[in-house]
């Protein structure tokens, strides 16, 4: 079995049906689900310097890691997500 990180894209305030809509989704790929979290600020550093990452329809709010058997099934998991924005699919290397 292959592991995954589903990045979670985009914010908007959350009312009490996007929260059960998550809710619903984590609870039905609780069994496939290794990890998950969320991001709490954050801050860009590039050669010019830094920034503050804002809260918008760009940022990273968090990620799942789930195992799968391809990129194709690990996207039908992420297709059934509430993501706001996007969701982004990448598979995990192994060293």
């Amino acid at each position: 079995m292959k592991q995954f990180m589903i990045l979670h894209v985009g914010f908007e305030r959350p009312t009490p049906e996007i929260m059960e809509q998550w809710n619903d989704w984590f609870a039905k790929t609780a069994s496939c689900t290794i990890d998950m979290g969320g991001f709490m600020g954050g801050r860009e550093r590039n050669k010019s310097g830094s920034q503050e990452l804002g809260w918008d329809e760009n940022c990273l709010t968090g990620y799942s890691i789930i195992e799968a058997e391809s990129l194709e099934a690990a996207e039908e998991i992420a297709s059934t997500n509430p993501f706001i924005t996007a969701i982004r699919i990448y598979e995990i290397r192994k060293q």
